[in-house]
C-alpha cells in the first residue's frame, strides 16, 4: 500500500469536521477546482449567503473589497473565475483583511488563488481584497462554497460579475438544465440476517467466531453471496454510529475499497468510499450499488447491497474475483459525521476471494506481532524481574550455598535478570517490524518503552563491572544498580498501563486496569510483608553494649523459622504472580 504505518486500526480516521473538504482548519487546497465538500451529503440549492463587492468595474492592478455575509456559517471557500469560463482556473489573487478568520490557499500551485476559513467557529461576515492580475479577462465572477454544518452546505454560490471599463457587455450564457441524478432506491429490511447459510452459500466473517446475528446482538457479521455476476453483501453489528468494511491488498491503510453504513436521523446511509494514504475515507458515488436496504433494531444496525463482481470504468472499486484482506470496523457518528472506530477493526488472518467457495472465516482485532510484544513484556516485567528482585533483596541468607562457584540466590537472580533483558530486547523490536518504523500515534508508550530498553541493557553491563565486595566503590555500585533497576521497573509498569489502552493490543476494559493495579499491589504488598518480617527477625538479636557481646535468642530456631517463612512467602507470591500473568496472556491470546 501507499503508506505504511497504521494498520487498518485507522480505517475510518477522525472526521470531526464542520468545513469544506472535512477540514476544520480550512486547509482545503485540493477542493479548489470543484469547490465541493467531501461530506457525502447533497448540497443545498437555496443559498442564504451573499457575496458583494466594493465596485463593479476594475482595471488590472486594482484591489477590490469582497464581502461574504449571511446567516452564521463555519466554513467557506471563495474564488474568482472568468465569468465566461467558470470551469477554468481561479483568476487573480486575494489579500487578507483579518488573518484570524480567513487564510490564503494555494491552488494550481499559485499562492493566494483562493480564500478559506481558519477555524470552524461560527461567523457571519468575511472581508478580503481581490487583486486584479495584469492579464485579467474582461469579466470576473466570484463564486463561494459555504458550510453551515457538516450536512448543510451550498456549492458555488454565484456572486456579482465585475467588468473592465471598455469590455463588451457581459451576457449570461444560456443555462442548460442538467438532468437530476437519480440515486439508487433504498428499502427497509423486514427481518434480521441469518448465519445459517455460512459456509454453504455465503462467505462469512464473524466476531465472535460462529456467532449468529439473528440470535446474538453482539455479533459482528459480514457475508458475501455470489449471484451470477454480482455479489450480495450483508453487514450487521451492534452500533449506533456506523459499520464499515474494506478490501485491502495488505494490512496497511491506503488504496482500499471501503463501504460505510452510517446511522443518521433514524435511517441508514450506505456509502462506498476509498482510502488514500493516512486520511479520512473519500466518499464515492453510490451508482455502482444496487438493491440497498437497511434495518435498525435493538441497537443493532444491518445494511445490505448488491454490486457487480467487476466494475470496469468505475474508479476506486476493486474487482471481487481477487483475494484481499478484509477489514470490519465500527464507530460513532453524529449528524452524518463519522469518528474514529471505537475498537480495533477486525482483520482477516489471510487474503480471501469472496466470490470463490463459501467459507466461514474469522479474524483478529490484534495482530500476532503486537500480541507477542505484549506477552513478552508482561512475562519480563511482571514475572522474571519481580522474582529476581525479591531474590536479591530477601534471600541472600536463605540460599547462600554456592552453585557453580556463586551463591545460589545470585545465580537465580542473574539468570532471571538476563532473561528479562533478553525478553525486553525481543519484544522491543516487534512493534518496529509491525509498524515498519516509529509509531507516532501511540502516545507516551513508545517513549517510555525506549527508556526501559536502555535501562534493561545498561543493568547487566553495569553488573559486569561490579567491584569486589570490600572495594570502596562497592557502595556506589550498589546504589546505582538499585536506582537504575527501580527506575526501570517503575517506568515499565507505567508503559504497560499505557500500552494496555492502545487499540493495537485491544485488551478488554476496564478489568485490564483493575488487574494491572492488582498485580502492582500484590508485588508491593509482598515486599512490605517481607520487610516487616526481616525487621521483626532482627529484633531477636540483642547486642550488649557494655560487653560488646552478641547474644542470639534461639538463633538457630529463629533462623530456621525465618527461612521457612520466606520460602512460603515466595511460593505464594509466585503463585499469585503467575495467576496475574495467565489472566493477561489469556486475554491477549483470545483477541
Amino acid at each position: 500500500m501507499a503508506v505504511p504505518g497504521f494498520t487498518f486500526g485507522a480505517f475510518i480516521l477522525v472526521l470531526h469536521v464542520s468545513s469544506v473538504a472535512n477540514y476544520p482548519s480550512g486547509k482545503v487546497g485540493k477542493s479548489c477546482h470543484g469547490m465541493v465538500p467531501e461530506h457525502s451529503h447533497t448540497a443545498r440549492s437555496d443559498p442564504v449567503h451573499n457575496v458583494s463587492v466594493s465596485q463593479m468595474t476594475f482595471r488590472p492592478g486594482d484591489q477590490i473589497e469582497v464581502t461574504l455575509s449571511g446567516l452564521p456559517f463555519r466554513g467557506f471557500l471563495l474564488e474568482a473565475r472568468n465569468a465566461e469560463d467558470l470551469s477554468g482556473p481561479p483568476i487573480g489573487s486575494f489579500t487578507l483583511i483579518d488573518s484570524q478568520v480567513s487564510q490564503l490557499l494555494t491552488c494550481e500551485d499559485v499562492q493566494g488563488y483562493a480564500v478559506s476559513h481558519t477555524n470552524p467557529s461560527k461567523k457571519t461576515k468575511i472581508k478580503v481584497y481581490w487583486n486584479a492580475p495584469s492579464n485579467s479577462p474582461n469579466h470576473i465572477k466570484f463564486l463561494v462554497t459555504v458550510v453551515e454544518k457538516y450536512k448543510i452546505y451550498w456549492v458555488k454560490i454565484p456572486g456579482p460579475v465585475i467588468s473592465q471599463p471598455n469590455a463588451p457587455p457581459f451576457t449570461t450564457p444560456e443555462a442548460t438544465v442538467a438532468p437530476l441524478s437519480t440515486l439508487p432506491p433504498v428499502s427497509h429490511l423486514t427481518k434480521s440476517f441469518s448465519a445459517s447459510d455460512c459456509g454453504n452459500k455465503k462467505f462469512c466473517i464473524r466476531s465472535p467466531l460462529n456467532c449468529d446475528p439473528e440470535k446474538e446482538r453482539a455479533c459482528f457479521f459480514l457475508s458475501f453471496t455470489r449471484d451470477d455476476q454480482s455479489v450480495v453483501v450483508e453487514m450487521s453489528g451492534p452500533s449506533k454510529g456506523y459499520l464499515s468494511f474494506a478490501f485491502s491488498h495488505d494490512r496497511w491503510m491506503g488504496d482500499d475499497d471501503a463501504y460505510v453504513c452510517i446511522h443518521e436521523d433514524h435511517t441508514v446511509h450506505i456509502q462506498p468510499s476509498h482510502l488514500m494514504g493516512r486520511s479520512h475515507p473519500v466518499m464515492d458515488s453510490r451508482g455502482a450499488l444496487e438493491d440497498m436496504a437497511w434495518r435498525l433494531a435493538d441497537g443493532v444496525m444491518q445494511c445490505s447491497f448488491r454490486r457487480n463482481i467487476t466494475l470496469p470504468g468505475v474508479k476506486n472499486r476493486f474487482d471481487l474475483n481477487t483475494s484481499y484482506y478484509i477489514f470490519l470496523a465500527d464507530g460513532a457518528a453524529d449528524n452524518g459525521r463519522i469518528y474514529k472506530h471505537s475498537q480495533q477493526p477486525l482483520i482477516t488472518y489471510e487474503k480471501h476471494n469472496v466470490t470463490d467457495y463459501p467459507k466461514n472465516v474469522g479474524g483478529s482485532r490484534s495482530l500476532f506481532l503486537l500480541k507477542a510484544h505484549g506477552a513478552l513484556m508482561f512475562v519480563a516485567w511482571m514475572t522474571t524481574v519481580s522474582i529476581g528482585v525479591l531474590m536479591a533483596r530477601f534471600f541472600k541468607f536463605v540460599w547462600a550455598k554456592p552453585v557453580f562457584g556463586q551463591a545460589a540466590w545470585f545465580q537465580v537472580h542473574r539468570t532471571l535478570m538476563l532473561t528479562t533483558t533478553a525478553l525486553t530486547c525481543i519484544a522491543f523490536v516487534l512493534p518496529f517490524i509491525y509498524r515498519r518504523g516509529w509509531s507516532w500515534y501511540a502516545g507516551y508508550h513508545p517513549y517510555l518503552g525506549c527508556i526501559v530498553m536502555v535501562l534493561a541493557v545498561l543493568q547487566p553491563l553495569l553488573a559486569a563491572f561490579r567491584p569486589p565486595l570490600y572495594d570502596p566503590r562497592r557502595q556506589m555500585f550498589n546504589w546505582t544498580h538499585w536506582s537504575m533497576g527501580t527506575a526501570a521497573r517503575i517506568i515499565a509498569v507505567a508503559a504497560m498501563f499505557l500500552g494496555m489502552d492502545l487499540p493495537g493490543l485491544n485488551l478488554p476494559g476496564p478489568w485490564k486496569t483493575y488487574a494491572m493495579t492488582g498485580f502492582v499491589a500484590w508485588h508491593v504488598g509482598t515486599e512490605i510483608v517481607l520487610e516487616i518480617h526481616a525487621y521483626r527477625l532482627s529484633r531477636k538479636v540483642e547486642i550488649l553494649d557494655d560487653a560488646r557481646i552478641q547474644i542470639l535468642q534461639s538463633f538457630t530456631v529463629a533462623e530456621a523459622e525465618g527461612h521457612a517463612f520466606k520460602k512460603v512467602a515466595l511460593a505464594v507470591y509466585i503463585c499469585g504472580n503467575v495467576t496475574f500473568l495467565i489472566i493477561f496472556l489469556s486475554a491477549i491470546n483470545h483477541l
